[in-house]
């Protein structure tokens, strides 16, 4: 059992889990453009509303995903991977909208952390 993958998978889900469930209606450094709440971001990038309910039931789904793949190793894989394709998503997203380096950084970071969660080097 490798704790630090262990680890990893927990700061990715729980993260996911609280920009998704806790903070979505709060403003932080993060968000796209002027947005203050998730769905803002997701008008900011010419997204539709529906989409913004759709992505974050899929983070949600695999950020769940990754805990239960600490008893379930199957599902390691293809949770990190699904949370990594939805990251790059985000990453495209800023840049479309100009935004500034830093506000691509959490969502390139946890890409990162994604990618060694789903193909570790161990």
């Amino acid at each position: 059992m490798n704790y630090s993958l262990i680890v990893l998978q927990c700061i990715v889900a729980i993260s996911i889990l609280n920009v998704w469930l806790i903070q979505n209606k709060k403003a932080t450094q993060w968000r796209g453009g002027d947005a203050k709440t998730i769905v803002e971001e997701f008008k900011v990038c010419g997204l539709p509303v529906w989409l913004c309910y759709v992505v974050g039931t899929l983070k949600v789904i695999l950020a769940i995903g990754l805990i239960l793949a600490i008893w379930y190793p199957g599902l390691r894989q293809i949770s990190a991977l699904g949370l990594a394709v939805l990251l790059l998503g985000s990453i495209v997203m800023h840049l479309k909208i100009n935004d500034s380096l830093k506000k691509s950084f959490p969502a390139f970071l946890f890409l990162s952390m994604c990618l060694y969660i789903a193909f570790p080097l161990y």
